[in-house]
């Protein structure tokens, strides 16, 4: 696998910026490291950081190289900060830098799949309301997404605040309006594409019965099971934190639908 640290601009923001990316590589005699890569243009996971989080984490805290490179898929982790990948009622234009301009930018810089069977989305809490939101609200780009321990009810969280966010910061994000019933809100939004007559992705979803977002989980997998969308649904003891992400990104590799 290669490994990159890239910094460019982005046009979005008005800003420089940072993702780090894992590119497949055909090897023969590296040690202790199996790999794979295909013939021309690779599919992508676009793999999204937490709250807390940055760009580099999922390389810091998983093997994600590793568990990535028998595969032949490369992974492109981006840097939003605390924006929950929204355009910001007061700061950045996350979402449109995500869903937009980023996998633009990344396939003309790197040798990546355009193609909707080729690109996933992925994430952790903050990072898997992302991911879901990238696979339902762009089902014409992304055939699957997935979520670890998602927050997946941003709107009980945008009355609630959540434990690790103030009421300030989330209105900074979301506005001072109730979300539920916007294209913000999952809950709402999945039954929207299920209505659609357009593609749908398929999703995954897993959390720890001990997370504090574990009964916000419940509500999207009840949403979800209402509809005609596709939905694996996981769910096993654990709390919110990197020995339970790193085991269960390794079932998310395993469930993609990647082309043989």
């Amino acid at each position: 696998m290669a490994l990159i640290e890239c910094r460019f601009y982005s046009e979005t923001l008005g800003l420089s910026t940072s993702m780090t990316v894992i590119l497949p590589q055909k090897t023969k005699t590296q040690i202790g490291m199996s790999s794979n890569a295909r013939n021309g243009l690779h599919p992508t996971l676009f793999l999204l950081h937490g709250l807390s989080d940055d760009h580099s984490i999922w390389l810091r805290r998983t093997s994600i190289e590793r568990y990535a490179a028998n595969l032949g898929i490369a992974v492109v982790m981006p840097q939003v900060h605390r924006s929950f990948y929204t355009d910001m009622a007061y700061g950045g234009r996350y979402w449109t830098f995500i869903s937009e301009e980023l996998p633009a930018l990344a396939r003309s810089f790197f040798p990546l799949s355009a193609e909707r069977k080729d690109n996933f989305a992925a994430g952790l809490s903050m990072g898997g309301y992302g991911a879901i939101k990238l696979g339902l609200r762009k089902p014409e780009a992304f055939a699957a997404a997935a979520s670890l321990s998602g927050a997946l009810d941003v709107a009980h969280l945008h009355i609630n605040h959540g434990n690790t966010m103030s009421k300030q910061e989330f209105e900074m994000i979301f506005g001072n309006e109730d979300i539920s019933g916007t294209d913000e809100d999952l809950l709402a939004l999945i039954r929207k594409v299920d209505a659609s007559s357009g593609p749908k992705p398929l999703l995954y979803q897993c959390c720890g019965t001990e997370d504090f977002l574990y009964e916000d989980n419940l509500r999207f997998r009840d949403a979800a099971r209402a509809t005609s969308l596709s939905l694996t649904y996981e769910e096993s003891p654990g709390t919110h934190e990197w020995g339970y992400w790193d085991a269960k990104i390794q079932d998310v590799l395993a469930w993609l639908p990647l082309r043989a």
